[in-house]
């Protein structure tokens, strides 16, 4: 397959499915634009346009033949040159003053708080597959949430299949298919807010509440093993540097998540500023 077109809750996420499809990196492809996304309403993702890309690998030029030596004396001559500019470039290298480093390390190191780079955090943690028995759970049957929930993708236009399920109290939608990454978005925000108002469509009529839990590719329970090994990743790193870190934003339950995990930790303490939707945890020495 040299070409594939996607679609996407915003033009990254859309070339991104493309790569993986593919099997090639950002620099190996050539990427038209065919729609650009439009926004939703309430800043839900729902209602809106998605982006539409089309992504298509680059053909290799061909390389260029070397120009031969035109005798024995010049071939000596060029190899002869090449041997003495690799052996200047190697000299320099190992003169070249080790102040810059130096500079470069106290630089680093002068902030008070240092910012994690959230997503290259969690690319160096093994990812979890949760143990979910989804045949211990009852098949939920016609359900206005998920009627609800279909009807939202239908709208979105993309290819995935829904299936409900009920363990007598809670409601549980799993979504599954190539276009999953497309539903729950970045770092979730799609699929929770997905799962908000399908909540509000369930328990609209009043009653005993129901809770809703909507799932693709089981990313929640994925998300939150992940989300325990970052913050005892960044608590090591704390209590290594002496320097406190702040993660990126995240929403409250994610929060949660990482002041759990850390609370019983005697190295650290962590603390939450900054107002929603930007609102962020800080891990700090005890």
């Amino acid at each position: 397959m040299n070409s594939t077109e996607k679609y996407g809750t915003d033009v990254d996420t859309a070339v991104q499915l493309a790569l993986d499809e593919l099997g090639v990196g950002i620099d190996d492809v050539e990427v038209e634009v065919l729609d650009e996304p439009t926004k939703g309403f309430l800043g839900t993702g729902l209602g809106r346009k998605l982006a539409f890309v089309r992504v298509t690998k680059k053909v290799p030029d061909e390389p260029e033949e070397k120009e031969k030596p035109k005798n024995k004396a010049a071939s000596t001559r060029a190899q002869k040159s090449q041997k003495n500019s690799r052996g200047g470039s190697q000299k320099n290298s190992q003169d070249r003053p080790k102040k810059e480093k130096v500079e470069k390390q106290a630089h680093a190191e002068s902030d008070a708080a240092s910012e994690i780079d959230f997503d290259a955090e969690l690319e160096k943690i093994e990812h979890v597959t949760p143990a979910i028995d989804i045949e211990s759970l009852q098949d939920l049957g016609e359900n206005e949430g998920l009627t609800f929930l279909q009807d939202i993708i239908k709208a979105m236009g993309i290819e995935v299949s829904t299936v409900g399920k009920t363990d007598g109290k809670d409601i549980y939608m799993f979504i599954d298919g190539k276009d999953s990454g497309t539903i729950i978005g970045k770092r979730g925000a799609t699929l929770d807010a997905i799962q908000y108002l399908t909540s509000l469509v369930v328990n609209k009529n009043g009653g005993d509440y129901k809770r809703v839990v909507v799932d693709a590719e089981n990313y929640r329970a994925k998300r939150e093993k992940t989300l325990e090994k970052l913050a005892m990743r960044m608590a090591d790193k704390v209590a290594r540097s002496g320097r406190s870190f702040k993660l990126e934003p995240m929403n409250p339950y994610e929060r949660k998540v990482i002041h759990a995990t850390l609370q019983k930790d005697n190295r650290v303490v962590t603390r939450s500023e900054g107002q929603d939707p930007a609102r962020r945890v800080v891990i700090d020495v005890k």
